[in-house]
């Protein structure tokens, strides 16, 4: 099975060469790179969001394998869709998914469906794919769209993803895709995303998913930080870090309608 790309061009560079080009711009070589279990990326055009994500990436240290949770934008298909088998096409290449790795995760955790046509349409995994090739380029996928969940099956899927992988020798990287408010005044979106950034940062699933239910934040991936969340307190993470925040505001200057976009690392 081959999912072929669905925003290439648009959200970043649609050539091999274009896309190195604005990878080369967008992240920097750090010489001793945290491990993290965990982190959070946001899923924009590069233009806005390129330079957070990019930080993301640069920071932590990328091993061969990463389990991707994706809001499900588009509506289609399960509420947890996961694809086990083939390769997402990309500039460069395919990047292969980890078979073995995918079907342990759907062992573990009941409430993961085979998909593809959830992820058919869906960009906020695709646009990662660069920033962890850029790093590890041999790294294997396990993708996961996300609709809506409760809180229990939020926690019932990150902690089954944490059971699943525990005794690996290397854990893969957990990624959640999320922008943060969306289409509000800068001013609101940078006040309101710092009481989910708040809640990311004490390492509270419980408290995320809730802050962001009574004080309305539009972030698009509670879910899957939410779960990511769940996983990451589940393998012991003790700390988080936040890497970046930025909103749309910084790069158009229209700071009326604005997206936020933060990166953080749970370790």
């Amino acid at each position: 099975m081959k999912r072929m790309p669905a925003v290439s061009g648009q959200f970043y560079p649609g050539t091999a060469s274009g896309l190195s080009r604005a990878l080369f711009e967008l992240t920097r070589e750090v010489e001793a790179p945290e491990p993290a279990i965990g982190v959070v990326s946001p899923h924009a055009g590069y233009v806005y969001s390129g330079a957070v994500a990019g930080e993301v990436f640069s920071s932590v240290r990328v091993p061969g394998r990463a389990v991707i949770f994706c809001p499900n934008h588009t509506g289609i298909g399960e509420d947890a869709a996961i694809m086990s088998r083939g390769v997402w096409r990309m500039p460069w290449g395919d990047v292969p998914i980890d078979e073995k790795l995918a079907a342990r995760l759907e062992a573990a955790c009941p409430l993961l469906r085979e998909d593809a046509s959830a992820h058919s349409r869906e960009h906020a995994i695709e646009v990662q794919l660069p920033f962890l090739h850029r790093f590890r380029p041999d790294v294997r996928i396990v993708p996961v769209a996300l609709g809506r969940l409760s809180l229990e099956e939020c926690r019932d899927l990150g902690e089954g993803v944490a059971d699943a992988i525990a005794g690996d020798p290397e854990l893969p990287l957990l990624v959640a895709s999320s922008d943060m408010s969306h289409y509000v005044p800068d001013a609101v979106a940078r006040k309101k995303d710092r009481l989910a950034i708040d809640r990311m940062l004490a390492l509270d699933p419980e408290g995320l998913f809730e802050t962001v239910r009574t004080e309305r934040i539009s972030m698009c991936g509670v879910m899957p930080s939410t779960v990511v969340l769940f996983a990451a307190r589940r393998l012991g993470a003790t700390s988080a870090r936040l890497i970046r925040y930025a909103t749309s505001g910084d790069v158009s200057r229209d700071f009326e309608q604005v997206v936020g976009y933060a990166g953080l690392a749970f370790r």
